[in-house]
Parts: C-alpha cells; sequence; structure tokens
C-alpha cells in the first residue's frame, strides 16, 4: 500500500496543531494567527490531494487501519481511520475550500480584533470535518460529527456582542441537536443487531449490501436508517429542521462559505453515501429520504425568490441544493448526490466569498442598497456571475451537469420528482437572476458610492480559483463520461443520461434568466409587477411560509408554558411543602419555649391540659 494513504490520519493533525498553537498564542499574534492557520490548511491540503492521487490508480484498495481503545468485557471498542475513494474526494473538498477561505479571510477579518481567535475556531472547525471524514466507525463519526456543531456554534456566534448572533449560535445549536439525537439512537440500534456488535463502516457494508443481515429484518432496517437520517436533516438543513441555517448567516462571511460549502452542511450527505448500503436495504427508507430532499429544494427554492438579503438568499439556495442532493440519494444515485456536492462545494463557497466581497465593500447586506457594482467592482462582478450561471445550471459550468445527472435519475426513478426538481431549477434561475440584476447592474443605489472599491488580492485571488473550478469540475462526469460515478462506485452505478432531461434544464435555465431580465434587468424593480398583484404570496415568501412562528407558538410557547407550569409546581407545591415543614418545627420550637418558662404555674397547667386530652381520649373511644 502507498506510503500516503497509510499516513492519512495526519491530515486532520495539520489544522489541529495550528488550532493548539493558535490557542496558546492568544490574540496578539495577528499575523503570526493569519499564517498559522493557512499554513496548517495548506499542508492538510497536499497531504489530501497526495492521497486523491494515490487514489486514481485503478489497483487502488481501500485501506483501513485501527486501534484498542477500550476492552468492554469480551468486546473490544477500536478506533480508526479508513480510505477509500469516496472519502479521498471529500478530504480535498473539505481542504481545498478550508485553504481559500483562510486566504480570503486574511483580507475579510483583517481588522477584526480577535482574528486571531477565529482562525483557531477555523482549524479546529476543519480538523473535526477531516476527522469526520476519515473515521472507519459509526462511534468516531459521531464524536467528530458533534465537535463540527461545537464548533458551528463557535464560528456563528463568533461576533457575540450582536444579540441576533448569539441567538443564531444557540439555534444552530439546539436544532441540530434534535436530529442528533436522532442519529445517536440510529447507531444505539444498529450497535445492538449488528453480528459482533460491529459499527465499522466494512462490516456495515457487508451485513446489508451482501445479504448477511441475519436478524436485522426489514422493519429494524428501515428504523435504524430513518433515525440516521434524523441527523441528516439536522446537520444538511432538510425541512422542517432548516431554520437553523439561515440564521448563521450573523457568523462571519468566510465562515458562511466553509459551513454551506463544504463542511457542516456536507456532513449530512457524506453520511447518507457513508451508510448507504443500510437505506438501500429499506425500500421504504428510499422513497421518504428521496421524497424529504424534493420537497426541500422546492421550499427553500421558493422562499430565496422574496428575500432580500443577500447572505439568506445564498443560504436558501443551500438549502434548496443540499435538497437535490438528498433527493439523488433517495432516489439511488449515490453518485449523483456526491457529483453535485463536489460542484457545489466550489460555486456556493464562490458566491458566498464574491457576497463578502460585496458586503465587505458597501457595508450592507440589503439587496435594495446595492446596485450598479459591476462596473466599481469586475472581478467580484464575473466571479459572482460565474458562480451564479454554475448554480443555476447553465452550461457548460459545473452545475449543469451535476444537476442534469439528478433530474436525469429523477426522470428514470420518479416522473413527479423530476417535475419537483424541474420547478426548483426554474426557481434557482430566477432568483439567482434576480440577485444579480439588482446587486451588479442598474443604477448604484449605494449610500456612499465614491468608497466603493474592488477587494484586495488576498479576498481575489480565492475568488478567480473557486471560478476556474466551478467552470471545470463539472467534467469528471458527463452524460458521455461516466468517469466519477465508476470511481466512486467501482462500476456499479448506471449513468443516467436523458436526453429530455438535458433539453428541460436547459430550457429552464434559458427562460429563468430571460424571466428575471424582464422583472429585474431592463429596470429597477423592489417589486415585480406580478408579487405586487398578490402581496399576499410575497409576505408568505418573506416569512418563509411562516415556519420560524409556528415553532415559537406550537413548540417553544408550549415548552415555555410547560416551563412555567413546572417552576410554579416546583415554587408553590414542594416549595411550599418544605416551607411548611420548616414554619411547623419553628412554630413549635416557639411554642415549647414558652412552656419551658420556669413559671410553677405553667407547668400546673400544661399538665392539666395534658390530662384532660388523655381523659378526653380514653372516653371519647366508646364513641368512636
Amino acid at each position: 500500500m502507498d506510503s500516503f494513504t497509510q499516513t492519512a490520519w495526519l491530515i486532520p493533525l495539520f489544522p489541529f496543531a495550528a488550532f493548539l498553537l493558535l490557542t496558546a498564542l492568544g490574540r496578539g499574534y495577528r499575523r503570526a494567527g493569519v499564517m498559522i492557520g493557512s499554513i496548517g490548511s495548506l499542508l492538510a491540503l497536499i497531504m489530501s490531494l497526495l492521497v486523491l492521487f494515490e487514489r486514481l490508480d485503478p489497483n487502488a484498495v481501500d485501506y483501513s487501519n485501527s486501534y484498542k481503545w477500550i476492552d468492554l468485557g469480551d468486546y473490544t471498542l477500536k478506533v480508526g481511520f479508513e480510505v477509500t475513494n469516496l472519502n479521498a474526494l471529500m478530504l480535498v473538498i473539505v481542504t481545498a475550500v478550508s485553504f481559500l477561505v483562510n486566504v480570503y479571510s486574511a483580507g475579510y477579518m483583517k481588522k477584526d480584533e480577535r482574528i486571531t481567535v477565529f482562525y483557531g475556531y477555523v482549524a479546529l472547525f476543519t480538523f473535526a470535518m477531516l476527522g469526520l471524514v476519515l473515521s472507519d466507525n459509526m462511534l468516531v463519526f459521531y464524536i467528530f460529527w458533534e465537535l463540527v456543531g461545537v464548533c458551528s456554534f463557535l464560528l456563528v456566534g463568533f461576533w457575540y456582542a450582536r444579540p441576533a448572533a448569539r441567538a443564531a449560535a444557540k439555534k444552530a445549536f439546539i436544532v441540530t441537536r434534535i436530529g442528533d439525537a436522532g442519529l445517536l439512537l440510529g447507531i444505539i440500534v444498529l450497535f445492538w443487531y449488528m453480528p459482533g456488535h460491529a459499527l465499522d463502516f466494512s462490516s456495515i457494508h457487508n451485513v446489508f449490501n451482501e445479504g448477511q443481515s441475519g436478524a436485522i429484518t426489514m422493519t429494524i432496517t428501515t428504523s435504524i436508517a430513518l433515525l440516521l437520517f434524523m441527523g441528516v436533516i439536522g446537520k444538511s438543513g432538510q425541512f422542517p429542521l432548516h431554520v437553523w441555517l439561515p440564521d448563521a448567516m450573523e457568523g462571519p462571511t468566510p465562515i458562511s462559505a466553509l459551513i454551506h460549502a463544504a463542511t457542516m452542511v456536507a456532513a449530512g450527505v457524506f453520511l447518507l453515501a457513508r451508510t448507504f448500503d443500510i437505506f438501500e436495504a429499506s425500500a421504504a427508507a428510499m422513497h421518504t429520504v428521496a421524497y424529504f430532499g424534493g420537497f426541500t429544494a422546492i421550499f427553500a427554492a421558493t422562499v430565496a425568490l422574496a428575500q432580500n438579503d443577500i447572505k439568506r438568499i445564498l443560504a436558501y439556495s443551500t438549502i434548496s441544493q443540499l435538497g437535490y442532493m438528498v433527493m439523488a440519494m433517495g432516489l439511488g444515485s449515490m453518485t449523483g448526490g456526491m457529483f453535485h456536492l463536489f460542484t457545489h462545494a466550489f460555486f456556493k463557497a464562490l458566491l458566498f466569498l464574491a457576497a463578502g466581497s460585496v458586503i465587505h465593500a458597501v457595508h450592507t447586506q440589503n439587496i435594495h442598497e446595492m446596485g450598479g457594482l459591476g462596473s466599481k467592482m469586475r472581478i467580484t462582478a464575473w466571479t459572482f456571475g460565474i458562480g451564479a450561471l454554475s448554480l443555476s445550471g447553465i452550461p457548460p459550468f459545473s452545475g449543469f451537469w451535476s444537476k442534469d445527472a439528478i433530474l436525469g435519475t429523477a426522470l428514470d426513478e420518479d416522473p413527479f420528482l423530476f417535475a419537483i426538481g424541474l420547478a426548483a431549477a426554474f426557481c434557482t434561475v430566477l432568483y439567482m437572476s434576480r440577485l444579480f440584476f439588482i446587486v451588479f447592474t442598474g443604477k448604484s443605489r449605494v449610500r456612499q458610492p465614491n468608497e466603493v472599491r474592488e477587494s484586495g488580492l488576498a479576498m481575489a485571488i480565492p475568488m478567480v480559483v473557486l471560478a476556474v473550478l466551478s467552470v471545470v469540475a463539472g467534467f469528471v462526469e458527463t452524460p458521455w463520461n461516466g468517469w466519477l460515478g465508476n470511481w466512486l462506485t467501482g462500476g456499479g452505478e448506471e449513468v443516467h443520461a436523458n436526453g429530455f432531461a438535458i433539453v428541460a434544464s436547459i430550457a429552464v435555465g434559458v427562460l429563468g434568466i430571460y424571466v428575471g431580465w424582464l422583472m429585474y434587468g431592463r429596470a429597477y424593480r423592489e417589486q415585480s409587477p406580478a408579487a405586487a398583484r398578490m402581496p399576499w404570496l410575497v409576505q408568505l415568501l418573506e416569512r418563509q411560509y411562516y415556519v420560524n412562528e409556528f415553532y415559537n407558538v406550537v413548540i417553544v410557547g408550549t415548552v415555555r408554558w410547560i416551563g412555567k407550569l413546572l417552576h410554579a409546581f416546583d415554587e408553590h407545591v414542594i416549595g411550599g411543602a418544605v416551607r411548611l415543614v420548616g414554619f411547623t418545627a419553628v412554630a413549635g420550637g416557639r411554642v415549647m419555649t414558652r412552656l419551658n418558662n420556669g413559671q410553677t404555674q405553667t407547668y400546673g397547667l400544661t399538665a392539666v391540659i395534658g390530662l384532660v386530652v388523655i381523659i378526653a381520649a380514653i372516653v371519647g373511644r366508646r364513641f368512636w
């Protein structure tokens, strides 16, 4: 086995070492902090590329190595790492985007007093995601999965002085915990029913793919799959646990790019790919996954049409694209889901970094306070345009090839989901056209237009690199070349090439751009004429179908009411009983103090009263 594959466990250690060093240095080493964080991610990227090049060898075999951790009677708990084609691809995605975000942040976060802390958090975040990718069993996977959640809490709430950032960090942490509880239960059930209680991915593949499940019935298999899918719903922002992801925009824009492109939200789709054999063993689970993904794709795409915050539009776009990936997995196309994850990582990171460049220049996130930026920020405008075209699925950009792979699969497997995917694709092109035309064309509506400048090289270079990747990345899997699918699955999945799907996808893309130009490109409109005639629809979309309001009233309100009820019970019933005991003891003590005052007549009176009570008790018994 080649040496780089055997030493792949070093990849997460580079950013982890950077985190430890940055934590030890403290806030004072601003320039050193930038260098240490960037070098850590660069070394991880180089090592990941070397591992990937080895995996490109047709004779490469999967490699795993584990070490004994804990002995529990006859059971030995092991930890280790595994290198396959799937996680080799993920390693490159995570480290490439992480490195570019580190470089970009040197310009974006330059004036922030806590930039060293920021780079430390990013390094820890990268370490957690890389550890998750390399994990060889579900338990180690879950440990890093939770560490990713902790890091997201730290980064979303990085500007903790802002109440909105604190609230968004808590919301992200709590909402994803709901999904993680389901994931943990799924791992427990899987551990209970797996032969030998094995949790490593190789054993899971052998049991569920090769029919060695034995006592694992279809009902149990479906239950395990759906519990694992709860984790996917939480981490990858699927309906109804998507509500944390738009609010996570309160974090710094480089973090938005990292979370939405290659780390946290990608973890859920990667979990589906790693446990794909379990889902494939249950038709009910596959249908559930596919329809959750399809609904999320169209749901989020329609919401994005009415948002006015540039980062929030991109956030709902991420939710929609994740829906595409999940739908592809549910339709049985692991290649389609991973291919779209691969291309999405580049063009979505590009869009967020370009949006950050715009925000850095105009100091607002409201698209209606921008306009005409294309003439003053040419690099940002061109790179954002490339990212928008790729996201919109316009050929030959990478998003076209990955989205076409999903739509082709949907047309073959479930025409209804194909229609849903096509409708979501139209909405995607329309809201990206709206965003581009309002921000970069027309007259300037910036408050201080003379101060608008193109971003510096530290921010521009990562955008250019990502723009190039957004153009060329899609050619690894085309209708006439199924290289990626063959490489990921060993030739176990058919290439879905459908001429009608290709033509329909292109037609929808062109139509969406044309409609967007008619509504927002010819002349600036804060609201389209169609929207002006249906203000109720605009409000419904602006408020995200009132999902947050529903949660606040039904769930948060109910929990608070129960909490107040329990508080009142504790205060008045439990606390009242405790206070009654104390009061009785104090009152009894005071009475006894008065009786034992040293006066003979008091003692005599007490004796008489006691005698009367005893006589009354004895005499009264005949009447009881």
